[in-house]
Order: structure tokens, then C-alpha cells, then sequence
């Protein structure tokens, strides 16, 4: 028989309306865990969010079917798309002129370099020079179609 061992969820939820529906319901309940105390728990700690900010959490349930989770800063593209006043990134980057058609708006350095403070937050990133988060936020705009000025 194998051993048990913690199971980890990764999950999106917008910030104070996680509810035991779908994602969050289903994914802990075929885990054995309760979805609303984790719900409960999670609006708590993201009631300082403006609501319905994508807010990453890294939720590891034990075998005897406690949990613990962890929420990371809001989403890269999420904060990108903020800065810029859209709803959604570019839908018509790979299909000719990037300068006519692909560009949503323009971000100073210095909005990238604050968008990265924000992720630099995160334990995956503290590690991380403030540079390279700040070149991995370029990439993440230029995906979007964001250009980046000086």
C-alpha cells in the first residue's frame, strides 16, 4: 500500500469570493476537505484586496485531510492589464504588425519596475534580482501587447 502523503492544489480565486463551487469545491472535496472552512479562511486573509482580485493560492492538504495554504501576489498579467486600463490582453498578436494591431498601450520602466516590487513579494521571486523579476514582467507585457518605453 502506498504511503499518503500532502496532495498540493493550485488554484486562482478572486480575492474575499472564494465559495464551495467550482473550482474550489471540487477540488478539495474529492481531497476529503471541508471547501468552506478553507473558503472562510481565505476570504479572511484576502479581505484587504479590492474584490475579485486573481489572487494565486498554493494549498497543500495532508493526509489526515487538514490543510495550509499560501497566496501569492496578484497574477503578472492581471496587474499588467490594470496598468494599461484593459480588460484583456491583445487578440491579434502573431497575425502581422505588432505596431498597428497588437499594441493595447504603453508602460513606462517605471511601471514595470513597480509591477515587480509587487511580485518580488512572492518566495518564489525573493531570491530573484529586482532586474530579472523586472525582465520577466517585460516578457509577460510583450506577450500581451504592452509595449515598454523608457
Amino acid at each position: 500500500m502506498p504511503a499518503l502523503t500532502d496532495v498540493p492544489i493550485k488554484l486562482i480565486i478572486g480575492a474575499g469570493k472564494a465559495a464551495p463551487t467550482p473550482p474550489v469545491g471540487p477540488a478539495l472535496g474529492s481531497k476529503g476537505v471541508k471547501a468552506i472552512d478553507f473558503c472562510k479562511e481565505f476570504n479572511a486573509r484576502t479581505a484587504h484586496y479590492k474584490q475579485d482580485v486573481p489572487i494565486p493560492v498554493n494549498i497543500i492538504v495532508h493526509p489526515d485531510r487538514t490543510f495550509n495554504f499560501s497566496i501569492k501576489s496578484p497574477t503578472t498579467s492581471w496587474l499588467l492589464l490594470q496598468a494599461v486600463e484593459k480588460e484583456k490582453g491583445s487578440d491579434s498578436l502573431g497575425k502581422g504588425n505588432f505596431e498597428k494591431k497588437g499594441n493595447l498601450g504603453e508602460l513606462s520602466l517605471k511601471h514595470i519596475y513597480e509591477i515587480a516590487k509587487i511580485k518580488k513579494t512572492d518566495t518564489a521571486h525573493t531570491d530573484m534580482p529586482l532586474k530579472d523579476v523586472c525582465k520577466g514582467v517585460i516578457g509577460t507585457a510583450k506577450s500581451l501587447g504592452i509595449k515598454v518605453v523608457l
